[in-house]
């Protein structure tokens, strides 16, 4: 029976998933980069389940995600906010014992109390069900009771591409409209933990325009002139660039760009704004038949907010995403 309490929280990391790897912590951190999300499942088993909150449990895909998520061993405990007999409907009866089911009616009632499981330690990872994302996210950047971190809160989504030999990264696409130069560094920096679980230890980032000529018209290449020169701790930097030659080593080289170690092998892409980095994140979805899975960044823990097109895997995708991200803020830390 599912019960109106509240879930335990576990302990999760590196050291873990080193001691059934049968690694070293330092073997541990200098594992190589993962490169699919087949990969990345097999890594995060590795590391122990976790304790998630979710607002809003009405939410077929979510809940799908969630039965997937607890039979393969990723989650030990969910504790969901919202009408309790709607949320029993939608989840396999041998997923009753392992949840908690938290009454609520709003939707701002539905977040602020998912907020607050995982503002009090019970909870590992925030993920977005049934509830409208202004209400979901009012409640996290709540300056009484919510759980940002960062002046700056950026989604970021990982895409395992067909021919792409690596993973690569785009943001912002769900939050920032338009952001300034101070913000593009914050997104940036906000993926740390992220790279660091993903094992990339110098992530290579693009900063995307329409032309890689530094022109006043264009804004985005002047905001790339600046990051480049002042450059961001822990990442190498490049551009402006457009997309082709952040991708694509051979548009690199006949852009006489062959030498930039970013050009045509870039982990991040950094759209100039959410519009263009929202297009082309989702034509790789549907042109492309890329697996993806989205992630926000700058909270006290992982927050997933998939947008409404999300099936169950992308949703899936996103808590693996979650999961080796709390392993690199634990390892470095």
């Amino acid at each position: 029976m599912p019960r109106l309490g509240r879930g335990r929280r576990p302990r999760l990391g590196w050291p873990r998933a080193c001691d059934r790897l049968g690694r070293s912590g330092s073997e541990c951190r200098r594992m190589s980069a993962v490169r699919s999300f087949d990969e990345l499942s097999d890594v995060v088993r590795a590391t122990g389940p976790v304790v998630v909150a979710i607002a809003g449990g009405e939410d077929q895909q979510v809940a799908a995600a969630l039965a997937i998520g607890l039979e393969m061993g990723l989650i030990l405990h969910a504790t969901l906010t919202g009408d309790p007999a709607a949320i029993l409907a939608l989840l396999p009866a041998n997923a009753h014992h392992s949840v908690t089911i938290l009454p609520a009616q709003s939707a701002a009632e539905m977040a602020a109390l998912a907020v607050a499981e995982v503002a009090a330690g019970r909870a590992d990872i925030l993920i977005k069900g049934a509830v409208d994302s202004g209400a979901y996210l009012k409640a996290v950047v709540n300056r009484s009771t919510g759980i940002a971190q960062s002046d700056v809160l950026s989604n970021i989504t990982i895409a395992a591409i067909p021919g792409l030999d690596r993973l690569i990264g785009a943001t912002d696409n769900g939050i920032v409209p338009a952001p300034t130069c101070g913000q593009k560094r914050a997104i940036v920096q906000n993926t740390v933990p992220l790279w660091r679980g993903l094992g990339v230890s110098v992530p290579k980032v693009a900063l995307l325009a329409a032309t890689e000529k530094v022109t006043p018209a264009m804004p985005a290449t002047v905001d790339a002139a600046q990051i480049v020169g002042q450059g961001i701790a822990g990442f190498e930097v490049a551009g402006p660039m457009g997309y082709d030659m952040a991708i694509n080593p051979r548009a690199a080289s006949l852009k006489g760009a062959g030498e930039n170690r970013v050009a045509g092998h870039a982990d991040l892409l950094l759209f100039p704004n959410i519009e263009a980095a929202n297009a082309v994140v989702k034509s790789w979805k549907f042109h492309a038949n890329a697996q993806t899975g989205s992630i926000v960044l700058g909270g006290l823990v992982p927050i997933l907010l998939n947008s409404r097109s999300d099936g169950a895997q992308a949703r899936l995708n996103g808590l693996l995403l979650a999961i080796t991200m709390l392993a690199g803020q634990r390892a470095g830390h």
